[in-house]
């Protein structure tokens, strides 16, 4: 028997101002990655970050909502997807943190951008691409979710919805719709059910992003604050009268000596609800942000409100209302201050900030960024400060290809979001092993679509363009990995100091020093006397410490942990589509994307004078997708989209050119995707798996080839790869698919007879 755990999930969030949301009572943080949501609880000490994906959209997740529907039921997670349906996740019986799907609303015909709900009440709004809001009723009868459809409202004029908010009047029902035009609409329920246009909010001159709403008071008749953020730079917050009295323009607040003429209206609204009527009218703007601000999210802390911003100009904003003049003024403000705004990752921007949520008690905040990855401050009242805290990170785009280091300290992996990242092992004081992103070697200007690591701890990595390029390991990661994670390396070469990439750039060149961070970064505190102090250390000043706890942020990782570039390896005539390190480290295989016999070889390059050894190996007729070297060095294994393998041999022991051993040009029924071999002591065994939704075992020999096993599975096999190493006296395969399902077998070297086949999950 083998067990089986997960041990690190590295899932990049979506960059929409919805797909994200902390639950108030767990304090569970669920967000949208790819079209799964992930779940992390951001201030367990464990410090593991993701610990799960619920899989079930078959698109991008734009917005994620958790809802109490009423007292004793089950809570959920709501999510709205590109795919046009919405989902409702509940707790397995099994587990707390175990969620699986238990409705789906479906009727809108675009992608659905937002969602709302009144907690207690088992009401919610969808708003979609479709033009349409829809209101939902929910029900709880015999452990089974009922969803039932109560009204579709067509807006009018014709926006798309981009944010909903949904509250209650005296039991009235007040809904307020924003998206593609600088407008807010808000209605109101005349029956108990039907919501009826009431008024529209005018001054926003942009898209409106974001609207949040909350009881100014605690009493039962207090009156109601909405906040709008927009795409035009500014909040406003409006007030909704429950006193049924008109409201004054009295006391608006002017922030600053600007003309305030075309922004602001002194007209108040009235809202007809079959409750009875109350008075709208605009309250305060607030400016300070100098890009477009994507959410605003209300918290009541010790009795007081706060409202947090984020903006594209990288910024979080905490806005607090001052007690003697009622103004609303920004008290704390983290993130970046920096003249390199608009600039890349790499060169220093932050890239802007998606999402800002508050913690459950208000003393932490987490935002999104560019790079998918999330920060977390959190106050320190005894340093009366916020300070950076460990967040997660992950790609954003599709992983294509992933390599662990030679000797297994790290892994590397490449991703359709332009980044190749490093993932390795950290144990804490307490002795608690978790897994990080601790370097982000490459930041390109095109999609990875492959990479693998070579002696001296290089790698090499191929693009959507005609060249490879390799990497050497810089001294700042060197000594990185091994304090934090005792990664002893002995190399004979001197490693580079570090590395950084030009604006406008694709190669990272090497440093003669070691990197500052610029003067203008810096993460303050307004009315502090020392800003320097928030300063966010580099690399370079992190490893000059002997604070092991001291894990890399997204700050360090964006702009100091790139490797150099040594070397660049051309020949190819298109995209490069698969590459292969032998194990001695002495040859890089490489092929590129073919519609033809003249692109469809394999080129292979020598690692001691970086120059291709003609020449280059000719079998397929299409696209290589895999190369892989056995155990030895003595052969090379090629699949492709010609649905054919084949195999190269040395001619000899020490020459570096290859003949064709064997090949099977019908060996699937479709396109091949991947390869391996079996560890060398079983024999030349290889696998392949391809879109025929099979994977099959073959047995190289001297006359040629057997083929020996074929298991069908129900979806496309993606990627095999085989241990290289006996467990048990058992080879260990692994198969995906392109569900994203991962399966274990256990296999008789000799016989190749299945013995075991285990399932693994996230969950």
């Amino acid at each position: 028997m083998i067990d089986f755990a997960s041990e690190h999930i590295a899932a990049g969030g979506n960059r929409h101002p919805a797909a994200a949301d902390w639950d108030t009572v767990t304090g569970l943080l669920a967000y949208g990655s790819d079209r799964n949501l992930a779940l992390w609880k951001p201030l367990v000490e464990d410090r593991k970050g993701a610990f799960a994906l619920l899989c079930g959209h078959n698109d991008h997740v734009n917005v994620v909502k958790f809802f109490y529907p009423a007292a004793g039921w089950p809570h959920l997670i709501l999510s709205g997807s590109v795919d046009r349906t919405a989902r409702l996740w509940q707790t397995d019986s099994t587990s707390k943190d175990v969620y699986r799907t238990v409705g789906i609303l479906e009727g809108h015909t675009g992608s659905i951008n937002c969602l709302d709900v009144v907690p207690g009440r088992q009401i919610l709004a969808s708003g979609a691409a479709d033009a349409t809001i829809k209101v939902w009723h929910l029900d709880y009868v015999e452990d089974q979710w009922k969803i039932s459809l109560l009204q579709t409202i067509q807006t009018r004029p014709r926006f798309l919805p981009l944010t909903l908010c949904l509250s209650v009047l005296e039991n009235a029902l007040i809904l307020a719709a924003a998206g593609t035009r600088g407008d807010i609409y808000v209605y109101a329920s005349k029956t108990k059910q039907d919501l009826r246009h009431q008024t529209t909010l005018s001054g926003h001159e942009g898209w409106i992003r974001s609207l949040a709403i909350i009881a100014e008071h605690s009493q039962p008749n207090s009156d109601l604050l909405l906040a709008s953020a927009s795409q035009d730079k500014y909040i406003r917050i409006w007030r909704i009268s429950q006193d049924h009295k008109s409201i004054s323009g009295e006391g608006r607040q002017l922030d600053r000596n600007v003309d305030f003429e075309s922004l602001l209206s002194n007209k108040t609204h009235r809202l007809e609800a079959f409750s009875g009527s109350y008075s709208l009218a605009f309250e305060a703007l607030l400016l300070g942000h100098d890009d477009w601000i994507y959410t605003v999210s209300w918290r009541r802390i010790s009795g007081k409100l706060r409202l947090l911003s984020a903006s594209a100009d990288s910024s979080l904003a905490m806005w607090d209302s001052d007690a003697a003049s009622g103004l609303w003024v920004c008290t704390t403000r983290l993130g970046e201050i920096s003249t390199q705004k608009g600039s890349t990752t790499a060169t220093g921007s932050m890239g802007g900030f998606w999402i800002g949520l508050w913690s459950p008690n208000g003393e932490s905040v987490v935002c999104l960024g560019r790079t998918g990855s999330w920060r977390l401050w959190t106050y320190h009242s005894n340093q009366d400060r916020w300070l950076q805290g460990v967040g997660i990170t992950g790609h954003t785009k599709a992983v294509k290809d992933i390599a662990w280091a030679r000797d297994g300290s790290y892994l590397l992996s490449a991703g359709l979001d332009q980044t190749t990242r490093l993932h390795a092992e950290w144990v804490d004081d307490n002795k608690c092993a978790s897994w990080h992103e601790l370097a982000r070697p490459q930041i390109h200007g095109y999609d990875l679509n492959c990479i693998d690591t070579m002696r001296d701890f290089r790698f090499v990595s191929g693009a959507d363009e005609k060249l490879l390029r390799v990497f050497d390991e810089p001294k700042g990661t060197a000594e990185l990995l091994r304090r934090l994670c005792g990664v002893k390396k002995t190399v004979e070469r001197e490693l580079p100091e570090a590395a950084n990439i030009p604006v406008l750039g694709l190669s990272n060149k090497a440093a003669e020093g070691p990197l500052k961070p610029p003067a203008e970064n810096l993460a303050y505190q307004p009315g502090t006397a020392d800003v320097n102090t928030f300063r966010n250390s580099p690399i370079s000043n992190i490893i000059g410490t002997q604070d092991l706890s001291r894990l890399p942020v997204e700050d360090d990782l964006a702009r100091y942990t790139l490797w150099p570039e040594s070397e660049k390896l051309y020949g190819h005539g298109y995209e490069i589509s698969a590459v292969a390190v032998s194990h001695d480290g002495l040859l890089i295989a490489t092929a590129c994307k073919a519609s033809s016999l003249e692109h469809a070889v394999i080129r292979l390059f020598g690692t001691e004078d970086w120059r291709e050894l003609k020449p280059p190996l000719v079998a397929h007729s299409l696209t290589v997708t895999s190369l892989r070297f056995n155990g030895n060095d003595g052969y090379l294994l090629s699949t492709g989209r010609d649905r054919q393998w084949a195999v190269f041999g040395k001619e000899d022991e020490n020459r570096k050119t290859f003949q064709t051993k064997a090949k099977n040009p019908k060996a699937h029924l479709r396109m091949i995707l991947s390869a391996c071999w079996a560890p060398t002591a079983a024999g030349e065994i290889f696998v392949t798996g391809g879109r025929d939704k099979t994977f099959k075992i073959w047995d190289l020999q001297q006359s040629g080839s057997e083929h020996r096993n074929t298991v069908t599975v129900s979806t496309p096999v993606t990627a095999v790869d085989i241990l290289s190493h006996l467990v048990q006296s058992m080879l260990v395969l692994g198969v995906a698919t392109e569900s994203g399902d991962v399966s274990v077998y256990l296999l008789k070297p000799g016989t190749l007879e299945f013995t075991s086949r285990y399932v693994l999950s996230d969950q």
